[in-house]
């Protein structure tokens, strides 16, 4: 069970009805903390709660179901956090992620931001209106980029534009709230097995070129991410803000495994738009 670092601790988490979000939850909950868990959809966060409740009968985990892109829902969830014990001390937007790979001449503008979103808004709404919770005491928010944001990687000029703005953004919020005692990091994991990339585990042969790519030989799991930011989110991390930090077994240093977009769309049309050109089967 951890040293309890967190007892008496407060904290939210997006994302949490699965993945890393879930797994954070875990950690923050076996250290001590009272943890909110919220998520879109409430049948999925209710059983991820009451399987975390199971494995630690004396945490406390309640749940807000909401949209964290919306004002109204994330602004709820954190006064339920707040409301807990009258105070609000880490929070981890874990919401994240896209739902494809989209070479840029065929990403819609509605998909690109729709993974704006999803990957930037939302954080910036949790640290906005969080922040103002944290006082006086402060505390530490804790974000999730990823390992792409210095790599190249055909298909995922949204998600990597979005990422690259969170870290920006991690950097700009830690230097205007660092007075408050507020901390603001983030975790770049990399290719880490989850929901939202379920759709890259789907590939045949995704996983084996990812773990061969890897110097430590193998893809994450959500607990790699999670340790990392238990570690950001509590005391031991105390003289560090406006960082992100690589949780990704090496693959930074590797970079990205070979290309497998033409598997998904074929030589011939990743031919065409490689050469800047719409292919006829994309009209």
């Amino acid at each position: 069970m951890g040293d309890r670092a967190l007892e008496g601790k407060t904290a939210l988490v997006t994302g949490a009805s699965s993945g890393i979000g879930k797994a954070c939850a875990r950690l923050l909950a076996e250290d001590g903390a009272a943890v909110v868990m919220m998520s879109r959809g409430e049948e999925a966060l209710r059983k991820a709660r009451d399987e975390l409740q199971q494995a630690l009968p004396d945490a406390r985990l309640e749940i807000h179901a909401g949209d964290t892109t919306k004002d109204a829902d994330v602004q709820a969830a954190l006064a339920k956090a707040h409301a807990i014990a009258g105070r609000l001390d880490i929070l981890v937007p874990a919401v994240g992620g896209s739902d494809n790979y989209y070479p840029i001449l065929l990403e819609s503008t509605e998909h690109f931001h729709y993974v704006l979103d999803r990957n930037l808004t939302n954080t910036f709404i949790l640290i906005r209106d969080g922040a103002p919770l944290m006082a006086p005491d402060g505390g530490s928010i804790v974000c999730i980029s990823t390992t792409a944001v210095v790599q190249q990687q055909e298909g995922l000029c949204s998600y990597v534009a979005a990422k690259a703005g969170l870290e920006r953004l991690i950097k700009m919020a830690a230097y205007e709230l660092g007075g408050a005692r507020i901390r603001i990091n983030s975790v770049r994991p990399g290719m880490t097995r989850s929901a939202a990339t379920e759709f890259m585990y789907s590939v045949p042969g995704v996983e084996e070129r990812f773990s061969a790519a890897t110097p430590l030989g193998r893809t994450g799991e959500p607990e790699d991410i999670a340790r990392v930011v238990r570690f950001l989110a509590g005391p031991e991390s105390g003289w560090v803000t406006g960082q992100n930090f690589a949780a990704d077994g090496g693959q930074e240093l590797a970079g990205m495994p070979p290309d497998f977009l033409e598997e998904a769309y074929g030589k011939e049309v990743m031919a065409e738009l490689r050469a800047g050109r719409l292919p006829k089967t994309a009209g």
